[in-house]
Order: C-alpha cells, then sequence, then structure tokens
C-alpha cells in the first residue's frame, strides 16, 4: 500500500468540490485498492440530506466517490485522470434506513474489479465501528482518452 497520498487533499482528486467532496482522508492504496474514512455523514450540511435526514441510499455516492479518489490517485501515480459516468449498481445491499444518525467516522473500501479502456467496475464496502452497513458493485463509463476531468 502506498502511503506518500496523506498531504494530497481529496478535493484536488475528483471533481467533486466544497460540501460535495464526502471524503476527508485517505487510509490505504495500491493500484487495485483504496481506503477512505469520513465524518460527512454527520454535517448539518451535507448536501445529500433531505427533511433532516441523511438517507443510507446514499451510501451509493460515498462509493462511487471512492471509485473517483481511487482513479485520482491513480493519476497522480502517472495514470490519466479521465471522466467517468456511473451507468450501474448492482448486488447493492444497504443495512440500515439512515446515516446521519451514526456517532463514528464511516468508511470505505473499494477494489478495482476490472479495468477497460472504456469502463471500470469496482466492489465497494461501507464500514462503521467495524460493522458492514452496505456493499455492492458499480459500473463506470469512461469518457475518451485525452478527455480531461476538469473540462
Amino acid at each position: 500500500m502506498k502511503d506518500d497520498f496523506a498531504a494530497v487533499p481529496i478535493e484536488a482528486l475528483v471533481p467533486h468540490k466544497g460540501a460535495m467532496c464526502l471524503w476527508e482522508r485517505v487510509v490505504a492504496f495500491d493500484a487495485d485498492f483504496v481506503e477512505l474514512e469520513t465524518q460527512s455523514h454527520r454535517s448539518p450540511d451535507n448536501p445529500l440530506r433531505s427533511e433532516g435526514s441523511l438517507r443510507a441510499i446514499h451510501l451509493c455516492e460515498y462509493g462511487a466517490q471512492a471509485m473517483a479518489v481511487h482513479g485520482g490517485l491513480l493519476a497522480q501515480q502517472g495514470g490519466e485522470a479521465r471522466k467517468g459516468y456511473l451507468v450501474a449498481l448492482r448486488g447493492v445491499d444497504i443495512r440500515l434506513p439512515r446515516i446521519d444518525d451514526l456517532t463514528s467516522a464511516l468508511r470505505c473500501q473499494a477494489r478495482l474489479l476490472m479495468n477497460s479502456d472504456a469502463s471500470q467496475q469496482y466492489e465497494f464496502r461501507l464500514m462503521h465501528a467495524g460493522e458492514c452497513i452496505a456493499e455492492g458493485r458499480a459500473a463506470v463509463m469512461l469518457a475518451p482518452k485525452g478527455d480531461a476531468r476538469d473540462e
């Protein structure tokens, strides 16, 4: 696992800015895996909140952003950061109704399962206090090479 990522602000790695950048800290990273941590689910300013709560379905967005962080970290290691479009979620299992009432940090582990010029597939697992609260797989279509992330 690489450990030279700690000083890089996550917002510099992904297209998500401000409060929509949900992850706060990279815990571990290598070519096929990333683990992240955050307390953003507890923030009253979390942009995914509605009607006074943050529903657990939004853990899918946390998983998708973990994939984006992994891509950004890989780009820092000499790869190309490409725009990605979430096109499918599969096998999603969410084990609680809401997450804003969770008292400690969320963690996500995302593992790259398949990588081609046109798409990627990841599995993700979200945990709270050592227990899995959601997991699934996500497919991403990648923009053509040369289509930079910030354009």
